[in-house]
């Protein structure tokens, strides 16, 4: 387990709308663009091999800045093809609060960033001890029915909460302000109930009527 003084002040941030990673989930990326295979290869090069996962958002007159908050993660597994893409996995450590950008001689983007709000993330895993996992489970049968999904039903029945909640919230198809919504929720309890409410808000926004009890 990392500790909030191994933390760097700053971090190569990764701007990719939709992408979610969350403390302790694995986050699998192909890597092709020329400078974030130099960001890769950049943070191999580094004791903590900490990328900093970050949504662009869209401002009045198009402009594309960074969100506010985004996640660390570090690279656990890659591989290379033989044309120099490389096939990579992040675990996520901690989620930051962004301060500003900082100069940089490198062709991708490098931030300062502040780990306080979040230092909750560093310490064990989360548990939402008003979690009931049957309703919540047929929501989402409900929800991939709708949408013509399939999934692993015993490996989502056997998961623990927080793995649950986390990697339905990084891989389900949410739209990218929704991921930010989720990503932001201070604790796992008000991640899973963003999550129950968007469930909810897809299912009638396709017809249905149904709702979580």
């Amino acid at each position: 387990m990392m500790i909030k003084t191994n933390l760097p002040d700053t971090l190569p941030v990764f701007p990719l709308p939709g992408a979610l990673l969350l403390p302790r989930a694995r986050l699998p990326l192909h890597i092709f663009e020329p400078r974030y295979v130099a960001m890769l290869e950049d943070c191999l090069k580094t004791s903590d091999r900490l990328i900093g996962m970050i949504q662009p958002r869209e401002v009045p007159g198009g402009e594309k800045r960074l969100s506010a908050i985004g996640c660390a993660g570090r690279i656990t597994g890659f591989s290379e093809t033989e044309d120099g893409r490389y096939m990579i996995t992040l675990t996520g450590i901690c989620r930051f609060r962004l301060r500003a950008e900082v100069e940089t001689d490198t062709p991708y983007r490098r931030a300062q960033i502040d780990w306080a709000p979040f230092a909750r993330d560093l310490g064990a895993e989360e548990t939402d001890p008003g979690f009931s996992r049957e309703p919540f489970l047929a929501l989402l049968a409900r929800y991939f029915a709708a949408r013509e999904l399939g999934t692993d039903w015993s490996g989502i029945k056997s998961a623990d909460t927080e793995l649950l909640i986390n990697s339905l919230s990084m891989l389900l198809p949410f739209p990218p302000e929704d991921k930010q919504a989720l990503l932001e929720a201070p604790s796992l309890v008000t991640r899973r109930e963003t999550l129950v409410t968007l469930l909810e808000f897809a299912l009638r926004s396709g017809g249905s009527d149904e709702v979580l009890q």
